[in-house]
């Protein structure tokens, strides 16, 4: 169901690639082919019961490896909202071991879904509806052209305990 990590950049497996736009109230969900070639949207979720819908997700489409947005100052430093997200993170890395979890950059993501669902003709009443799951694909298309360039994972690894009590890459 997932790949194995090593030391250094994790190697491209094929398989779908999960995007996740982790807000405070909604939780964005966005997917690629297997091929990684391109992101659609999924699914706006709570955020009490996303958890569990994205591990599902993972298992029905044999995801290869979940890209979680991690939100960081224009400066690039993190705040409140970036430990936030490392803890969500960590739970889902948890639950759907060995699957890959990696965290990536999401500066101006919601910005940059904003102005895409604006050039689409969306009305900014509607927005609201979508913006999270819009938000998720930007995440995962920055994502897959990342891994398209390097020939490798984009993004940090989620690091889960194993059994033994060990620290490993997921």
């Amino acid at each position: 169901m997932g790949e194995a990590a090593d030391d250094t950049a994790t190697a491209l497996v094929r398989g779908t690639r999960l995007g996740v736009d982790v807000g405070t109230v909604r939780v964005g969900l966005a997917t690629s082919d297997p091929d990684g070639l391109i992101a659609t949207p999924v699914q706006t979720l709570a955020r009490r019961s996303s958890l569990s819908r994205i591990v599902r997700e993972v298992g029905e489409r044999r995801a290869a490896v979940v890209y979680v947005g991690l939100p960081m100052h224009l400066s690039g430093a993190e705040g409140a909202s970036s430990e936030a997200v490392r803890s969500y993170a960590d739970l889902l890395a948890t639950a759907i071991a060995p699957v890959a979890v990696r965290l990536v950059d999401e500066r101006m993501s919601t910005v940059s879904a904003h102005r895409a669902l604006h050039e689409s003709g969306r009305s900014g009443r509607t927005h609201r509806q979508v913006i999270d799951q819009a938000a998720a694909v930007v995440i995962l298309q920055s994502a897959l052209e990342t891994e398209r360039a390097t020939g490798v994972r984009a993004g940090e690894p989620v690091q889960v305990d194993s059994p033994a009590g060990e620290m490993t890459e997921r």
